[in-house]
């Protein structure tokens, strides 16, 4: 048929009063499996235990492709199963209305309507059915309607190689793969009147990366997480104790906002330093360590009472007499855990004599897997890409920077970090000035989120940013479904396409 002939085309569930044209359709469809076609008491079957799995396609009132389906619980099946017994023996007893996989019995177009993609119509309806209804993911078994000219030379596994690579044209492989299905396994027996595909079948699959496996807990799983930075302002404080009272009004004004996170800079501490500016440089800073756990248990505190995960940026801290720059995770249940910096840079290495961490880990939080690393660390990839292998999906970079070049190797490394690991980044530091602490002069800095650069995302990959060398909060929704979507359907997918077989990233 011609696109101008084409007055309107629909897509409806199956009605038995569209058997006897199913039915023409499907010998038309098959004529080299005589004799295969489903009985009125097939689809009468099918229509009655699941109305939602059963739809077809018309044009112009006419029948041009149908898409049968059922729901299974896998587990009870194993990879070698038959289409004899997924469909229990024709009678499709083993549709379970509470199972975990939509199992695909049928697909077919009428050959004069095909050309038109219409099957992937077919297949987009599956798919949304498939997130609709929460099920793991669309299995069925796939035909190879060419393998019985190559059986001779090739195994079914060269064959979808060669397929795979477009070495070999095959129709229904070639158009199931580009719908994002992928062969999980070759299938011996599975529908015996198939001598096309020489008895044999692929088992293909296409995963729902939104599926949530039911849980027993009274909580959901957030996908649009609200992201609280905090652009802090050096300025002097009489005592901790005011400092303290600064930090908790960003928190509060953050938290106000229903924040899930509030991200405090690099050193944020620091200008309580100024009382010990009489001091040498390393024993001022190993004064100011003194109050580390102080400010910690504080924040856990502000955490639990404003409902909100704070990551406390970062501050010095002495362990077996070694001095460290660390933070803590203080999440909102009133657990907390500790990072490092790993990669002290060579001014705290010199001034300050402090030590390199050695710990690197994702955080599981109510909002799924974080990362953190401490401003220099952030331009080392390799951690990044750790985290991310860990399936981290924000990572959270506090820094301190006093001069432009500074600030500008953080931003820009922070940006590529989630390109590459197809993440978020968030950084957050500080701005203003300390005239009475050493080695804190001047801050320079303007807070961002970054996503990646896709369709979904804006093209700038900045999804937020503060004003620079301001004192303020930025707060940002960043959403981790579209990042599920990023890692399949990708324009490109950096994470899939890294090439494992010629080089690996591992932890000591």
């Amino acid at each position: 048929m011609n696109i101008e002939e084409i007055e309107n085309i629909e897509l409806k569930f199956l009605d038995l009063d569209d058997y006897q044209e199913l039915k023409t359709v499907m010998i038309s469809a098959y004529t080299n499996m005589p004799g295969a076609y489903w009985k009125q008491e097939h689809i009468i079957s099918l229509i009655q235990k699941f109305p939602e799995g059963q739809v077809v396609i018309k044009i112009n009132g006419q029948l041009a492709g149908v898409a049968l389906a059922i729901i299974v619980d896998y587990d009870k099946f194993d990879d070698e199963h038959t289409y004899e017994q997924i469909t229990g023996d024709y009678s499709f007893s083993t549709h379970d209305a509470y199972g975990d996989v939509l199992y695909g019995i049928e697909v077919f177009i009428k050959p004069q309507f095909r050309g038109l993609r219409l099957g992937r119509r077919l297949y987009d309806y599956r798919k949304e059915l498939c997130e609709k209804l929460n099920l793991k993911s669309i299995v069925f078994g796939g035909r190879m309607p060419n393998f019985h000219t190559y059986s001779k030379e090739l195994t079914p596994k060269e064959y979808i190689a060669k397929v795979r690579r477009k070495e070999i044209q095959d129709s229904v492989l070639n158009f199931q793969i580009s719908n994002d299905f992928h062969p999980a396994k070759v299938m011996k027996g599975y529908l015996p009147s198939d001598t096309a595909s020489n008895n044999f079948a692929i088992l293909m699959e296409w995963d729902n990366i939104y599926y949530q496996k039911p849980s027993k807990k009274a909580a959901t799983k957030k996908t649009i997480i609200r992201l609280g930075l905090i652009q802090w302002q050096m300025r002097p404080y009489k005592d901790l104790e005011a400092l303290l009272e600064q930090a908790e009004y960003f928190i509060d004004a953050v938290s106000g906002y229903r924040s899930d996170f509030a991200l405090f800079p690099e050193f944020f501490n620091a200008p309580l330093m100024a009382k010990d500016n009489h001091l040498s440089t390393p024993d001022a800073i190993r004064e100011l360590a003194k109050h580390t756990q102080g400010i910690v248990q504080k924040f856990s505190e502000f955490s639990i009472s404003y409902n909100i995960n704070i990551i406390t940026g970062s501050m010095p801290e002495m362990i077996d007499g070694r001095l460290y720059n660390v933070g803590y995770l203080c999440r909102r249940d009133g657990s907390m855990e500790r990072y490092e910096k790993l990669h002290v840079t060579p001014d705290e290495a010199k001034v300050w004599g402090m030590q390199g961490g050695t710990q690197l880990k994702a955080f599981d939080t109510d909002c799924g897997k974080i990362g953190i690393l401490i401003c220099y660390d952030s331009e080392f990839p390799e951690l990044s890409r750790l985290l991310a292998d860990e399936g981290m999906d924000i990572l959270f970079i506090p820094f301190l920077t006093d001069t432009q070049n500074g600030y500008s190797r953080v931003r820009h490394c922070a940006q590529a970090r989630a390109i590459e690991n197809e993440c978020y980044v968030a950084i957050a530091g500080s701005v203003g000035n300390l005239p009475n602490v050493q080695n804190m002069d001047i801050q320079f800095a303007q807070s961002m989120v970054f996503t990646p650069c896709d369709f979904s995302f804006p093209t700038n990959g900045i999804k937020a940013e503060a004003t620079p060398n301001t004192e303020m909060i930025l707060i940002a929704d960043v959403d981790i479904d579209l990042l599920r979507e990023l890692n399949q359907f990708g324009a490109v997918r950096n994470l899939k396409d890294r090439r494992t077989d010629i080089f690996e990233l591992r932890k000591k």
